[in-house]
């Protein structure tokens, strides 16, 4: 992306790059939900050349590219002078867009292997009981203490990606702090330009009360979903 490139012109690519990665958001969820494993008596020359598990790994990696190229536009963005309210407010508008999206990108990622690994335990089940009968109960009970483990290590992934979200809203609201100081010269020789601020303030409490709901309300429900 070249340096010269205006405001406007870094405004208009994220919101290319949003509605890029949302349409291959909602193609990666249906991809990652219609995945099966394939069966264990299969033959080698039975399976395509190119399985399913592999285009959701392709378009995970594409998906998470286009992520990062957003995360840089953005940061660009930031970067160029403040020339209003209006201008402060679509900065982070396009913030917000980029965190949703990254949270539901990991989502899908987090169900996807949570759903193969369950795949993985019950086929390894059914093909120790058919080959060993009773007396291979002691490996079953060492695959899902694995699945445990690894129920455990889901969870602490989603822990940690609230713990960014939480680290990301600090950051944006001493970024704001610091913006607000430009303000404030400006809002007390313009009353206008004060009373604007003030309302901007209140939608900002707003957005960060139903974000912090909103985070905590995953959180929880992922915790659910996995020791259901």
């Amino acid at each position: 992306m070249a340096a010269a490139l205006s405001y406007e012109d870094l405004r208009k690519h994220a919101r290319y790059l949003e509605n890029e990665i949302d349409l291959k958001l909602v193609a990666f969820s249906k991809l990652g939900a219609g995945i099966k494993s394939p069966p264990a008596h299969s033959s080698s020359d039975a399976v395509p050349l190119l399985s399913g598990e592999d285009t959701f790994e392709a378009m995970a990696l594409e998906i998470e590219e286009l992520l990062n190229k957003l995360t840089q536009v953005n940061e660009r963005m930031a970067e160029q002078p403040v020339s209003g309210a209006a201008m402060l407010h679509t900065l982070q508008r396009h913030r917000d867009i980029l965190a949703d999206l990254s949270r539901d990108f990991r989502k899908t990622t987090s169900q996807h292997e949570i759903r193969r690994e369950r795949e993985d335990l019950l086929r390894g089940s059914n093909d120790t009981f058919r080959g060993d009968g009773v007396n291979n109960r002691r490996d079953i009970y060492l695959k899902e203490n694995q699945h445990l483990h690894s129920s455990d290590r889901l969870v602490n992934e989603q822990i940690s990606i609230a713990m960014e979200t939480r680290d990301h809203l600090t950051n944006q609201r001493q970024t704001f702090k610091r913006l607000q100081t430009r303000f404030n010269d400006l809002s007390n020789r313009y009353p206008v330009i004060n009373s604007l601020i003030q309302r901007i303030n209140i939608k900002k409490r707003r957005d960060s009360i139903i974000l912090g709901l909103v985070v905590s309300g995953c959180t929880v429900l992922m915790l659910l979903y996995v020791f259901h």
